[in-house]
């Protein structure tokens, strides 16, 4: 493991042109101190976690001081943000340090999120929040325990810099950590600037980066556009099947590479409900946790216009269709996997469409309800309705669906195996909206005790984790109706 002098640095993104960035140096935080280290993110890294007790180390993170190998850089890119472009976004409160390579030959982004102001702050003050900042720095963490593409976090940098937001808050810093931090709107700027020769030199630069199987062809931006479209299906595929509601699926906050990407106003799901919005300020329900789908067809048919200067609209249309096959076939995969289920059954469509209205019809904790279902054995199911209790107030339709379960379990060759698989997908904990909001309210506080207990089984959801049962309980009334806005 390395140190941070020691870690090997490329700055590949500066060598792009001119236009897609700035630098900038971070503006300091006073009295900057650490709030949390990720031991899983630094191993992506091969930076070794002793190197966080080093003083250098919230020196260098909060902008105090500098690191040789650094060139930082406010990325400029634009993007549609709820359904209508907007030419002026860009790292508003973001900077790119650098790229590590590790002596794997892997490329990690080192970006902060928080460090003050650049050339896109419009009239942001480039900071982020304590708040904004624990809430991203678990949910990526969950995202990453449940198997789900998503950029890491490092660390949380406090301080006692104020900033004023719907109250006087503290600002930190975000150490973010991801394979790219290339979005939908970096091409969308590209090409609505009539900058059509530097969007090919990007796009040769993401198949030499993350396509390098694909040779720079002509060919090769239409097969690039049909792998992002591939990844984003299987992103959003597993985002549905969790009950992830990401909250603001602006063509700016769509990773080329399929992660999730910009956490702000998000949820999980507790009582399921297919309308479920997570951000208050989505007035329309554009961003509802079932228009995610279509939302992601929807950029990226933004980002196929965004590329036609390098392929045609066969080409596109067939990216498009490849992403709607690929969404349904691994939404479906991953749904037989919550249930258990190896073999097909021409029932199979109908027995999901009626769990599905059962939950919704009863007001179900999503996470619980599969959770619970995946201990039950064949033969116990149809007797098994009291252990829903907490769940159902009344359990006379959930007994007629569990009789039609079983029915269909029977045909699976191995019961065990079927509680194991269902074990292996259906996750005992989330990051439920009331877990962070509590984690926050006590790191306000300076206690940082819930942060650790939520990184640890967070970073394993499948596992029991006996000393942290009251986080995989029902959310108390209050902890279902949070208002969580973009505001950071």
């Amino acid at each position: 493991m390395k140190t941070l002098s020691t870690l090997t640095f490329t700055n590949s993104y500066c060598d792009l042109p001119d236009s897609l960035g700035t630098r900038v140096t971070p503006q300091p935080l006073d009295n900057p101190f650490l709030v949390h280290f990720n031991p899983l993110t630094a191993e992506k890294l091969e930076l070794a976690s002793i190197t966080a007790l080093e003083p250098t180390f919230v020196d260098i993170f909060s902008g105090k001081a500098t690191l040789a190998g650094f060139s930082p850089l406010a990325m400029k890119y634009c993007g549609h943000q709820f359904g209508q472009y907007n030419p002026d976004l860009g790292d508003g409160r973001g900077l790119l340090l650098g790229e590590v390579i590790t002596s794997a030959g892997a490329k990690w982004d080192l970006h902060l999120k928080g460090s003050g102001k650049t050339p896109y702050s419009r009239m942001g003050d480039g900071r982020a929040v304590l708040r904004s900042s624990i809430r991203e720095y678990l949910a990526s963490a969950a995202m990453e325990g449940l198997g789900i593409s998503t950029t890491h976090a490092l660390a949380i940098i406090g301080s006692e810099t104020q900033v004023v937001r719907e109250k006087i808050e503290t600002a930190a810093i975000l150490i973010r950590v991801a394979e790219s931090h290339l979005r939908f709107g970096h091409f969308e700027y590209l090409f609505y600037s009539g900058q059509h020769v530097e969007l090919q030199q990007l796009a040769d630069y993401v198949i030499e980066q993350h396509f390098s199987e694909l040779t720079t062809t002509s060919s090769s931006y239409a097969e690039m556009f049909k792998q992002i479209c591939h990844r984003t299906a299987t992103m959003i595929a597993a985002w549905q099947a969790v009950g992830f509601a990401h909250g603001v699926m602006n063509t700016d906050n769509m990773s080329i590479l399929g992660l999730t990407f910009d956490y702000g106003p998000f949820g999980f799901i507790d009582d399921y409900d297919p309308h479920y919005i997570c951000n208050h300020s989505d007035y329309s329900g554009r961003y509802a946790f079932d228009q995610q789908p279509s939302i992601a067809l929807w950029n990226l048919s933004a980002l196929g216009y965004a590329l036609t200067s390098l392929i045609n609209k066969t080409d596109i249309d067939h990216g498009l269709e490849h992403y709607q096959h690929q969404l349904q076939q691994q939404y479906s995969h991953n749904m037989r996997q919550k249930l258990g289920l190896t073999l097909t059954d021409d029932v199979d469509s109908i027995l999901f469409l009626d769990l599905f209205q059962l939950l919704q019809h009863h007001h179900v904790d999503y996470t619980l309800f599969f959770r619970t279902l995946s201990y039950i054995t064949v033969t116990d199911l149809p007797h098994s309705s009291s252990l829903f209790n907490e769940l159902f107030q009344c359990t006379t339709e959930l007994n007629k669906w569990l009789e039609r379960y079983q029915q269909r379990v029977l045909l699976e060759p191995n019961d065990s195996q079927r509680l194991a698989i269902m074990q292996q997908h259906n996750p005992k904990y989330i990051l439920r909206n009331y877990l962070a909001q509590q984690a926050i309210e006590r790191a306000q506080q300076g206690d940082y005790k819930l942060i650790d207990k939520l990184m640890t089984v967070l970073a394993r959801p499948f596992d029991e984790h006996e000393d942290a049962e009251i986080l995989a309980q029902l959310p108390p009334h209050w902890g279902k109706h949070l208002e969580i806005s973009c505001s950071s």
